[in-house]
């Protein structure tokens, strides 16, 4: 039987990626997926491939969130699963770093998952159930050189899930984090990841010898995400081909 028959499922970021991946795989385990992007091009694109709904949402907005949740939840009257996907960056090295760039970066990767968290956490403490997948980084876990602005705000995801774990363990919400290593997608390659010198590297480091696949990522998200989980909270699972370890 599917994982997730029957869930609503709200994921961020969904429209391309390994957001995209995500989508695809839940619903494929059963879930109806609400496709949430700043693209609605991209996010109408997935939604029509998995049979799911698109919402535009701006994670940055705090009012965007709020105009999405709100839909969400009138059509279909609740969200089971929430994941936190929505994500950017901009290498290079912090001394050489811009302000308005730190802004952009913590703004979508933690900012975003802080707004979306206060938006859907109280539907699912008024259900008396709920899980919450938020994507982090191994940048947010051991570093990254050229990224260190995405690691802090990635780190602070980290925190983040675990303390509302502990907060909301009594009304049955659990809430993990997944850590993908460097993944194949269009985010990776604007980031240097299209250099053949750098991506040959990259993947001689990598135990597994390849880079993630958005499916990689999926599969953990999913089991999170299910019934089969409902123990499991406040964790931070790494999906990183053996290039980190802990």
């Amino acid at each position: 039987m599917a994982k997730l028959t029957d869930k609503i499922a709200f994921v961020t970021g969904a429209g391309r990626g390994i957001g995209r991946g995500i989508a695809e795989k839940l619903a494929a385990e059963g879930a109806t997926v609400v496709v949430s992007d700043l693209d609605e091009v991209t996010a109408k694109e997935t939604a029509a491939a998995i049979g799911g709904t698109a919402v535009h949402t701006d994670v940055t907005s705090p009012e965007s969130v709020a105009v999405a949740v709100e839909q969400v939840r009138s059509r279909f009257g609740r969200i089971d699963v929430l994941v936190n996907n929505a994500g950017w960056d901009k290498a290079g090295p912090f001394v050489q770093s811009d302000r308005a760039d730190w802004d952009r970066i913590v703004q979508i990767n933690l900012y975003g998952v802080l707004n979306t968290c206060r938006e859907v956490l109280p539907v699912m403490v008024e259900q008396g159930y709920g899980s919450v997948v938020n994507i982090a980084s191994d940048a947010g876990r051991v570093g990254s050189s050229g990224e260190a602005v995405y690691s802090a705000a990635k780190g602070g995801v980290i925190a983040f899930t675990k303390s509302i774990a502990r907060e909301l363990a009594r009304s049955k919400v659990n809430a993990n984090a997944v850590c993908p290593g460097p993944a194949d997608t269009a985010l990776f390659a604007s980031l240097g990841g299209g250099d053949p010198k750098l991506r040959e590297a990259l993947t001689k480091a990598i135990p597994f010898r390849r880079l993630a696949q958005p499916g990689d990522i999926a599969n953990v998200v999913a089991f999170l995400a299910s019934d089969e989980a409902a123990y499991v909270t406040g964790q931070t699972v790494s999906v990183s081909g053996g290039l980190t370890m802990s």
